[in-house]
């Protein structure tokens, strides 16, 4: 075997532990042993990321990594053509494991990777890149993992806010690079929805506690849309007041409102106010209406590089099913950029 089929192996075999893993409730092996100890710690660290969203991410991504998957994915690119050079990679630490993907496409498309990780996520990548090199020992050389100034790079993959983006593009500038700034994604909902698909809307707005890009954080409905048919589908996610790091940020925004006299909704885990902004806080969901759909696309689509996501159904091209925000492809590329192609073509 080359040197790719061997990394190629490597991710199949790491996505085949991580299937059994979420399978299995006893872990009496070494490496199993090794990630229940290591999810408790990411807990501690970061409250955050409970045992139920880190364990989804783990499976989600052992669904993704295999064979089958992988192939068709990298199938769709001429790897071969891939000039071999180190990536500066900088990962965010909102929602756990959110920089993997960043990893598994530089090493796929052979090269090596620099990475500097954020201090709300190290614990799980740490433990990845450990497994990795244990199942393929050249990675050790290939996984890099920087807490300074970083250097002797040729091409940047950061993802950061809109502030820090500004500090990328002055530092990275001189080099090839994507440089991700906020996205919010969104649902559009016409009062014609279902039951079932309003309490899938749950999952898109709840999962990993809103924290991430692809989490909704916004509405827009008809004028006079009513919001009790909403508020009944997703009281089955009631019990996440029960998380005492959401539950102090439902009462801070709630008071904030409150005393700032908004007109808001509230169910007693969900604060929803009328805002015409994209980013809601914790346990808040911004609404606005929409006249008619026809100028709705209009406006998305002008603010379509504010947006990650767009859940509906049979309203937009590229829109997503309800509950469906937190399951991504592996060609669902932050920011709508091509990882991958971005790294064979510099």
């Amino acid at each position: 075997m080359n040197e790719y089929q061997r990394i190629y192996i490597a991710f199949v075999k790491l996505g085949e532990f991580l299937r059994a893993y979420c399978s299995s409730d006893v872990h009496e092996d070494q490496w199993s042993q090794k990630l229940e100890d290591t999810i408790t710690l990411a807990q501690h660290k970061n409250g955050w990321f409970t045992k139920d969203n880190v364990e989804f991410a783990l499976r989600s991504w052992g669904e993704l990594l295999k064979e089958d998957t992988l192939s068709d994915w990298l199938g769709a690119y001429d790897v071969q053509q891939n000039r071999t050079k180190t990536v500066a990679v900088i990962m965010a630490g909102n929602i756990p494991l959110v920089g993997f993907h960043d990893l598994l496409s530089v090493l796929l498309t052979g090269n090596k990777v620099m990475a500097k990780l954020s201090s709300n996520d190290n614990v799980l990548i740490y433990f990845i890149r450990d497994y990795l090199i244990e199942i393929e020992p050249l990675l050790k050389d290939k996984i890099i993992f920087s807490d300074g100034k970083m250097e002797d790079f040729d091409a940047v993959i950061a993802t950061g806010s809109n502030n820090t983006a500004r500090y990328f593009e002055h530092y990275f500038g001189k080099v090839p690079n994507i440089i991700r700034k906020n996205r919010n994604s969104i649902a559009v909902l016409t009062g014609k929805e279902t039951p079932e698909q309003l309490e899938a809307l749950g999952e898109d707005i709840f999962r990993y506690y809103g924290l991430g890009c692809r989490s909704v954080s916004k509405l827009f409905v008809p004028a006079g849309y009513d919001f009790d048919s909403f508020f009944t589908s997703i009281y089955s996610y009631h019990p996440i007041i029960e998380q005492k790091k959401y539950e102090n940020n439902y009462d801070y925004n709630k008071a904030v409102y409150l005393m700032s006299e908004f007109k808001i909704l509230d169910n007693g885990f969900l604060i929803l106010k009328n805002d015409t902004s994209y980013a809601s806080p914790i346990a808040s969901l911004f609404h606005e209406n929409y006249e008619t759909l026809v100028t709705l696309r209009e406006h998305l689509k002008n603010d379509e590089n504010q947006l990650q996501c767009v859940v509906c159904d049979g309203i937009l091209d590229g829109e997503i099913a309800f509950g469906e925000t937190q399951n991504p492809s592996l060609t669902d590329y932050a920011d709508g950029v091509d990882t991958v192609d971005f790294l064979l073509k510099n």
